[in-house]
Parts: C-alpha cells; structure tokens; sequence
C-alpha cells in the first residue's frame, strides 16, 4: 500500500532546521514497515538526515556549505534574484531534494543523534513544499 500526503512548511530564515516533528506532525498512522520518502519541490532549498542532538552542527554546516559554495562569484550567471540564488540552486543540487527513511514498529528508524532537516539556502526562501510518501 501507498500513500501520499503533500503538505507546506513555513518560511524559515537561512539555515539547516530540524523538521522530524514537522514531518511527523503530518503524516498518517505508520505501518509496522516500511520505507517514508519525502521529497521538496524547489531548487533552492534540500532535505537531509544528519546530527539533531547540537545545534553547533547546524552553525558549522552552514559556514563549511558557504565555504565550498561562496556567493557574489564573478563567472556567475543567474544572479536576477540576487546573489544568493545560483548558489542556492547549486547546494540543493550537492545535498539533495529528498530522504528516505526505514519504518520499522510503526515508527521511524533514525538513529539515536539523527533527524530530517530543511536546508534553507535562500535569504528570503518563502515555504516550502514537501511530498511524503509511505509505501507499507
């Protein structure tokens, strides 16, 4: 069995958020297994699973994903929407638009320190749209 919900998140400022409860919030009753994919629908922003226990972690994958992918690049040419823009598009394409994650007794199998996180590349994102879906 499949279902799929399609839901919004709201606008969060730059940054790397902890979305797990967002995200659970949404969905329906789990089944005993089975596998939750959850997709973003924008190119400026990703979805990754990582360490929820420090938010320091959120701090320094901010600073190093801004280190690899700078702004204000002179080569750049999708720049309309600001210097923020291209970059963004390029660091939702290194970390990607969707997860997935093992459903085992009803409930997600993440690690003891891991949770899902919207990777807000923009200065001014908006919401964001999210598709989960949970195959049993």
């Amino acid at each position: 069995m499949v279902q799929q919900i399609e839901f919004s998140l709201p606008a969060y400022s730059r940054g790397y958020h902890l979305i797990t409860p967002k995200v659970l919030a949404q969905l329906p009753d789990l089944p005993k297994t089975g596998l939750l994919s959850i997709f973003i629908k924008h190119t400026s922003a990703a979805l990754t699973v990582n360490e929820n226990a420090d938010p320091s972690v959120r701090t320094d994958f901010e600073s190093i994903v801004n280190h690899i992918v700078p702004e204000n690049l002179p080569f750049l040419k999708h720049t309309m929407e600001g210097p923020d823009d291209m970059p963004a598009h390029i660091k939702a394409s290194f970390i990607g638009s969707s997860v997935t994650i093992p459903i085992t007794n009803g409930q997600l199998n993440l690690g003891t320190w891991q949770g899902v996180y919207l990777c807000e590349f923009r200065n001014h994102g908006g919401c964001r749209k999210l598709v989960a879906t949970v195959y049993s």
